[in-house]
């Protein structure tokens, strides 16, 4: 068995020999990350590893990607594969393909080598390290093959470091304390679902209901004194012994949206709840109360108000939201009865802000912000505020060969301008962005100009002033393109929330403890919303990101993330939890 230290203690030849098998025929990757030890940890050790690869010329890097076999290729037929290339191949039956498979696969390595000029490569052991099957790996070949070339040797790239990372902690005998158990509850839960096909987990319907009684059940076997509340948040408190101890909150949402990921928002239940059971487990506690909350809903897919159950727990529910009616006229007052949960308890959900220390929530990035830094861990700075506008422009419907170009009310083509003038506005701050997701030409035919348009406007930012700098920007300039156009526009504001700033004092404490994991301080902004964002209005909060895989798609199926992620995340916030300093203290 070879340890970190013998690695840190061995001579230069040694390292690098030692080294050999975890880059396909390039030791030369070692030998550049020799000079960067000792190691505090192998998280250490894997990123100098992938900081050498990161500052090699493209044709060291082209020649790492086409040093490693084709998938079930002729050499892997002939068995001329290194033995760690034919471990993997094989933990994905890739050696068992069928005729079908075979040809398949033969297909698409040609296809795949004649556009990009290199090998396709794949982590085949998978995001859990258990293989990915042979299904799932032609699947994502495919997919891939519709990459430009530069973002498919990025990812041949990524893909490398995984299969690194793999090896290594095989050659150190790394097991992963926390990871692959959140991996595998994050499967579990992610084959609850409202629809035969893919994930999708609305408020109180029966995949919602059975994912609750599952996070209760697990909450109660990590030693939690465990409910479920009126609104439906699952609740687990992992109880100090210390007389008067106040809690720390962490958590996050386990409704999705349609067709959507495993990961997103119930990574930051199960994160925590693999510790406190790792806690459980050491007969260790606390000196607070550590509680953990599934929230019952943020994503909004059911009855269009998002925050449910955070803002139930801040004290702010509307109740009025009670008489919303879903798409087939269910009131969420009847959702909530026939769940069993009593509506008229729900304002006694609000906790008590002298109670609680603070707030912290582990998320998925969401984004590819880290995956292209080569960092599993962010600490997030705050979370973006949020302008959206429903917009509607009103022209003149007229014929489309008969009306002279200089003549026309055209309400698409001052759309078209209007999408163009938010891309160019809004890609003038690094944290600011907006989007044009929804356009429509209602009655619209191939043979009339346009006479009306619906579009939607999503302006956001880190810096609430940046952002409504841009919405000023972009309302003025929709005035003047529609008024050059002769075309009228009104727009609606229909979401307006501030920025949620993270705590400074809480950002140094988890920061501190991602150092000591061996990994650097990266902070970044969050463009998306989070539970966070309605906790901020009670305490003081916190994020950290973990990096998401495929490019950082999310609210997508495609959404992956791997169990050493998850496993370093855990271990960053048991350490944050151990060392954990409130404020002023």
């Amino acid at each position: 068995m070879t340890t970190l230290s013998e690695l840190n203690s061995c001579g230069e030849a040694a390292f690098v020999d030692t080294l050999r098998g975890i880059y396909e025929h390039s030791p030369w990757i070692a030998q550049r990350a020799a000079h960067r030890r000792p190691f505090a940890s192998v998280a250490a050790l894997k990123l100098a590893l992938q900081a050498a690869l990161a500052s090699a010329t493209e044709d060291e890097q082209l020649g790492l990607i086409r040093a490693h076999p084709e998938l079930a290729g002729k050499a892997a037929i002939a068995g001329q594969l290194t033995a760690e290339s034919t471990h993997e191949q094989a933990k994905s039956g890739l050696n068992l393909c069928s005729e079908d498979e075979y040809a398949a696969l033969h297909r698409l390595n040609a296809d795949y080598n004649l556009k990009f000029g290199f090998p396709f490569i794949l982590a085949v052991k998978g995001p859990d390290g258990n293989g990915l099957t042979r299904q799932a790996i032609i699947a994502t070949f495919s997919r891939r093959l519709q990459n430009q070339r530069a973002d498919e040797m990025a990812e041949c790239l990524r893909q490398i470091h995984r299969i690194a990372e793999l090896r290594l902690n095989d050659l150190l005998q790394v097991v992963l304390a926390f990871g692959a158990r959140i991996m595998e509850w994050s499967e579990t839960i992610g084959a609850l679902s409202d629809a035969d096909d893919g994930l999708t987990c609305a408020y109180m319907t029966p995949a919602h209901r059975r994912t609750a009684a599952q996070l209760a059940d697990w909450m109660y076997e990590a030693g939690m004194a465990t409910h479920v509340d009126a609104v439906g948040n699952v609740v687990g408190r992992y109880l100090s012994d210390r007389p008067g101890a106040k809690t720390l909150i962490t958590g996050s949402h386990y409704d999705t949206v349609r067709d959507g990921g495993k990961y997103d928002g119930r990574l930051g239940i199960l994160l925590p709840l693999a510790i406190a059971r790792h806690l459980h487990e050491r007969g260790e506690r606390l000196p607070f109360h550590l509680e953990v909350i599934g929230f019952a809903e943020e994503e909004g897919v059911r009855f269009k108000s998002t925050f449910l159950g955070s803002n139930a727990v801040i004290g702010q529910f509307d109740m009025a939201l009670l008489e919303q009616v879903d798409a087939d006229g269910v009131s969420m007052r009847a959702a909530l009865a026939d769940a069993g949960h009593d509506a008229a308890a729900i304002a006694a959900i609000a906790r008590d802000p002298a109670e609680v220390l603070g707030f912290v929530e582990v998320h998925i990035e969401q984004g590819p912000v880290l995956l292209e830094h080569d960092l599993a861990l962010g600490v997030v700075s705050a979370i973006a505020g949020s302008s959206r506008y429903l917009v509607e422009l009103t022209g003149l419907a007229s014929h489309a060969g008969t009306t002279p170009m200089n003549m026309r009310k055209d309400a698409a083509a001052a759309a078209a301008e209007i999408v163009l003038m938010v891309e160019q506005r809004c890609g003038q701050a690094a944290s600011l962005v907006g989007t044009v997701g929804q356009l429509e030409v209602p009655n619209g035919s191939v043979n009339v100009i346009a006479g009306h348009c619906k579009l939607s406007l999503d302006i956001r930012a880190a810096d609430d002033a940046v952002r409504l700098a841009a919405v000023a920007d972009v309302l003025d300039g929709i005035a003047a393109i529609c008024a050059r156009r002769q075309v009228e526009a009104s727009a609606r504001q229909v979401v307006s929330a501030a920025a949620a700033p993270c705590a400074p004092w809480l950002m140094d404490q988890l920061g501190a403890a991602v150092e000591r994991a061996g990994l650097p301080r990266y902070e970044l902004a969050s463009g998306a919303g989070h539970d966070a964002m309605a906790m901020a209005k009670l305490t003081d909060v916190a994020m950290l990101f973990t990096r998401c895989g495929n490019g950082g798609i999310s609210h997508n199926r495609l959404e992956t993330m791997t169990a050493d992620d998850a496993d370093i995340a855990a271990q960053v916030l048991l350490d944050f939890f151990r060392s954990f300093r409130p404020r002023g203290a």
